[in-house]
């Protein structure tokens, strides 16, 4: 059936007319790109990240980027690499905010070096357009001119003309709101993808489908799967990349969990000294005096497929120690995991234990 559906009622949706019934459903209408309210917007020309591709058919010479999120900072860069100037408007404090401070500067460094323009706590309040020019202006008095306007200010679900008053189907600003078994309000009606989920990413969208259907499928309970959102991979697909899972240093603080750090920089890696590839970092944040890792940070080439060995140890519970203990090809970015491992590896050699490998070294040497 294609058309506009509706809920009618708990059981029963409309499609152009024509009334459908069904023991169970599926609410996966995804999401759009977020159009911030800014005095203005619906008078001017912009590009999101769903048209840009589509109705960018000329290159500008310069161009705002409203929003600096990953969206923000993928397309930015990209842009910027095929000649456009661009200026990137972010009305937080940093770039990419899901992040560690230290990371955003690290990558508005970069972005710095390659003339990419970054305002930080700029709140945008008026928009206009002017022989062909776009003019932002900010609370703060100032204002930008580009010939261009991206707007990369998140994501928003299609909640829309769904009827789900009349399906009793409880949801919120943020989407649907569904329970670890992704069940509604209503429990025959499911929910997957960017319709409920908090983080929008493709891969947790196809997580979310694999599950509803398996309990769709599965009416045991003892069968039945539960979304679990605390081991989620995200990456930032910029040069240098930025993937993470679990909690950063930020979050952590914020939870009050005390945790132990172990930072490897990228040039301390030999194959990524050999393909010029140095730039960059990883940092793991382990429980305090444990091996249990709470999370990762990669800065750097490769560093969305150098993510995965830790993402499935922290899904596993396997320790920064057993990844120490796992012989990595050499030469191989995958040393970085190790090279984690071993710094957390030291940290174990106790003032004790440090006078007797001496002894035993001394020893031997005799």
């Amino acid at each position: 059936f294609r058309g506009e559906a509706h809920f009618v009622s708990p059981h029963e949706v409309e499609v152009d007319g024509q009334k459908l019934r069904a023991k169970n459903f599926v609410i996966a209408t995804g999401s759009r790109a977020r159009i911030p309210k800014i005095e203005g917007i619906d008078q001017v020309p912009y590009f999101t990240n769903e048209t840009v591709f589509d109705e960018l058919t000329t290159k500008p010479d310069s161009m705002i980027v409203l929003g600096g999120g990953p969206i923000g900072c993928e397309l930015g860069q990209a842009l910027s690499r095929l000649g456009v100037r661009i200026s990137i408007v972010q009305h937080g404090a940093q770039l990419l905010p899901p992040e560690d401070p230290d990371v955003a500067e690290f990558m508005q460094q970069r972005f710095a070096a390659e003339g990419i323009e970054v305002r930080l706590n700029a709140n945008a309040t008026r928009v206009s357009r002017h022989d062909g020019k776009i003019t932002l202006e900010f609370r703060e008095g100032a204002s930008i001119t580009a010939d261009s306007l991206l707007i990369s200010a998140g994501r928003t679900p299609n909640l829309r003309a769904l009827g789900l008053e009349a399906a009793g189907v409880e949801y919120d600003e943020h989407g649907v709101k569904a329970n670890e078994y992704l069940q509604t309000s209503q429990p025959h009606i499911y929910a997957a993808g960017d319709i409920t989920n908090r983080l929008k990413f493709t891969h947790t969208a196809d997580f979310t489908a694999r599950t509803v259907i398996r309990n769709i499928l599965m009416p045991l309970p003892f069968l039945r799967q539960k979304m679990d959102l605390s081991v989620v991979p995200w990456c930032t697909y910029t040069e240098p990349e930025v993937a993470h899972v679990g909690l950063g240093e930020r979050a952590a603080r914020e939870k009050n969990v005390e945790y132990d750090l172990f930072t490897v920089p990228l040039d301390e890696v030999d194959r990524a000294v050999l393909e010029s590839e140095e730039t960059g970092f990883v940092k793991v944040l382990t429980k305090k005096g444990s091996d249990q890792i709470l999370g990762v940070t990669l800065v750097g080439a490769h560093a969305g497929d150098l993510l995965h060995e830790f993402v499935l140890a922290m899904k596993q519970g396997i320790g920064l120690g057993a990844i120490a203990a796992t012989i990595h090809a050499y030469p191989t970015f995958a040393e970085l995991a190790r090279k984690a491992g071993d710094k957390y590896s030291k940290t174990r050699l106790t003032p004790t234990a440090k006078k007797i490998f001496s002894w035993l070294y001394k020893r031997a040497r005799q």
